[in-house]
């Protein structure tokens, strides 16, 4: 395996999900949630170790992505994620963001689009995510290694995947 030198995090689910529900159901819910409406922001926190775990990369000179799904013209889609990212504080933390396109293979697409740029081999990319579809498998799909957390809703029935980890910090552990 070869070092690691870029890695992309999914944003929902993965760097921040909604205080209320943790991880313990898709934390999409919080944007279609009619009593919250607008107010989704402050419903938001970031995961734990995230914050230790993201300083340890860059330290480390490894570049950090952030690739979120959503379902709004790319404009206003890219709008909304860096809304959330300065709530939370975590602008400064990643070297770029970027909004995915709203289907399975959105974020698969984008990365190879992204490592082409960057210049940076598939083996040299790691994705991690919460979830199968958007995140695991559509970086398996176009040939990057990939890590899902591990919750409640983290694989189809029957599916089994041998890449889970518990937490954020627990990336470090895959970057070799």
């Amino acid at each position: 395996m070869k070092k690691k030198r870029i890695v992309f995090f999914d944003g929902d689910g993965t760097i921040w999900y909604p205080k209320s529900t943790k991880r313990t159901r898709k934390p999409h819910w919080i944007y279609s949630d009619t009593k919250i409406g607008r107010n989704h922001l402050d419903h938001l926190v970031l995961t734990p170790t995230t914050v230790p775990t993201l300083k340890k990369l860059r330290r480390s000179g490894v570049v950090l992505i952030l690739i979120s799904t959503h379902p709004h013209p790319p404009k206003e889609a890219d709008e909304f994620l860096k809304g959330k990212m300065r709530h939370l504080d975590v602008e400064r933390l990643f070297d770029a963001y970027y909004a995915a396109r709203d289907y399975p293979e959105g974020k698969g697409e984008l990365i190879v689009r992204i490592l082409k740029r960057q210049g940076i081999l598939k083996s040299q990319a790691l994705m991690v995510g919460d979830s199968y579809r958007y995140d695991y498998l559509s970086a398996k799909n176009v040939g990057v290694e990939a890590l899902l957390i591990r919750t409640p809703y983290t694989a189809p029935e029957g599916k089994r995947v041998r890449r889970t980890i518990h937490h954020v910090r627990d990336v470090l552990d895959y970057l070799d």
